[in-house]
């Protein structure tokens, strides 16, 4: 896919975070749970725990420590449905770590809704960054791969998937007309984005779709 019909088609894209995160988010960029473990100097057994297995709720890495970092759950992906949807080998165990080291985005604001309206967040309160796709993307292209899909979900149906899903910018199917052949539903950076607060647009806090303040 061409950079300037990717930006063209994709203005904006949103990240969900936790209440309260985005001071740590400015201040430490936003980091993948791979980047985050790194971060806190979390090795061995513990590390596991976080990285390799699926997370049921969210987690606390450094619970009751200044340093402490929360990792959202990832409830959509049970090891037994990744069991059905995976096609390529791949086991639960790697499918998690791939996941866990990069930093998902939405493109579509539509999407961002659906997420927050979903029957786990709805009640929750959301740091919602905004970042303007003109800046970032060129800056990350690299980096930066595009899924046609919700990776990290397997409900209602544990649709097919394989590493293959995440393509970089140039490997992404195009129709004719440069467009993409699949909507694009994920951006997707490797590791991690240290100097995400020159992309951020806006920062709202929000439950469900209500908008509850503007923090940034």
């Amino acid at each position: 896919m061409n950079l300037e019909k990717l930006i063209e088609m994709y203005p904006r894209a949103y990240h969900m975070a936790e209440r309260g995160a985005w001071d740590s988010i400015r201040t430490h960029g936003l980091m993948s749970t791979t980047a985050v473990l790194d971060h806190l100097e979390v090795e061995g057994d513990d590390r596991a725990r976080f990285e390799s297995e699926h997370r049921d709720q969210k987690m606390d890495v450094r619970a009751g420590h200044p340093s402490n970092i929360v990792l959202r759950d990832q409830k959509p992906m049970p090891e037994g449905r990744l069991l059905q949807a995976l096609t390529d080998g791949t086991t639960p165990q790697q499918w998690y770590e791939l996941i866990n080291e990069k930093v998902f985005f939405w493109v579509e604001e539509e999407r961002l809704h659906r997420l927050l309206g979903a029957r786990d967040y709805r009640n929750l309160e959301h740091d919602v960054l905004t970042l303007n796709s003109a800046a970032l993307i060129p800056a990350y292209a690299e980096k930066i791969w595009l899924c046609h899909m919700n990776s990290g979900n397997t409900w209602p149906i544990p649709h097919r998937r394989g590493t293959d899903v995440f393509r970089r910018i140039p490997d992404y199917p195009v129709k004719p007309s440069g467009s993409p052949a699949k909507a694009v539903v994920e951006l997707v950076v490797d590791y991690a984005v240290p100097n995400i607060a020159e992309y951020v647009v806006e920062v709202r806090r929000m439950k469900g779709s209500e908008v509850l303040g503007v923090i940034g």
